[in-house]
């Protein structure tokens, strides 16, 4: 399945994913003091390394790990990112990070997280990231075709 996207006036054609393709990737964890403010309410950038962390373990299911990925020369850089915050997490909350792919391109990677109170159910925090490959001196660069390879529906 292909969409049509349009940005100012540059038109890209991105292969666009589905839950039901590529299985989306759940962590769950419990929230530290030390991420947290005086109110005991998670400080709003903690948001970004629990997607992260959903992220990092996303592509280790996948069959490789980030840091393998790295010493093979391909680096992912985040290029784009939104947050939409609808509840607060509270120290010593467990939370279920989900992980899913939306997209693939020649040289990025879209990734949506819900992030949710494991106890109430509650969505906290709705996010995506688009992530660039960079080689080693951090210039964009194609994925390698084993990397993206990763990212296709097992069938």
């Amino acid at each position: 399945m292909f969409a049509r996207t349009q940005h100012r006036t540059e038109t890209t054609v991105t292969h666009r994913r589905t839950e039901a393709q590529i299985p989306p990737h759940e962590i769950e964890f419990r929230i530290r003091y030390a991420e947290t403010d005086q109110m005991g309410v998670v400080y709003h950038a903690n948001y970004l390394v629990w997607c992260e962390v959903g992220r990092t373990e996303f592509i280790r299911a996948r069959g490789l790990s980030y840091a393998e990925m790295e010493r093979a020369g391909v680096g992912l850089a985040v290029a784009d990112l939104s947050m939409r915050f609808h509840a607060p997490a509270r120290y010593d909350d467990v939370v279920r990070v989900v992980t899913t792919l939306t997209a693939v391109r020649s040289r990025a990677i879209t990734f949506g997280y819900v992030i949710s109170s494991v106890g109430s159910g509650d969505r906290l925090v709705t996010a995506e990231t688009t992530l660039i490959a960079l080689d080693r001196a951090g210039r964009p660069v194609s994925l390698p075709a084993d990397v993206r390879g990763l990212f296709e529906p097992v069938t």
